[in-house]
């Protein structure tokens, strides 16, 4: 079975407003559900695709210092 994740977690969302976009990246990161985890990474993509380079090494500045053991 080919389940094109990309595409359905975009139809999902391509018509939420800024309210609908925000709860349900709250409630996917407060259920702690694996299941949701690709959706966020979706997500993830999307901004990192729309992002330059300065922003994107912020962002992973910020993955590194929370990481970090």
């Amino acid at each position: 079975m080919n389940f094109n994740i990309r595409g359905a977690v975009i139809h999902n969302i391509q018509h939420m407003d800024n309210s609908e976009l925000t709860g349900l990246v709250e409630d996917s990161i407060s259920q702690g559900e694996e299941k949701l985890l690709p959706g966020l990474g979706v997500l993830f993509e999307v901004i990192w695709k729309n992002s330059d380079s300065t922003e994107q090494q912020h962002m992973i500045e910020t993955l590194h210092q929370k990481i970090q053991k």
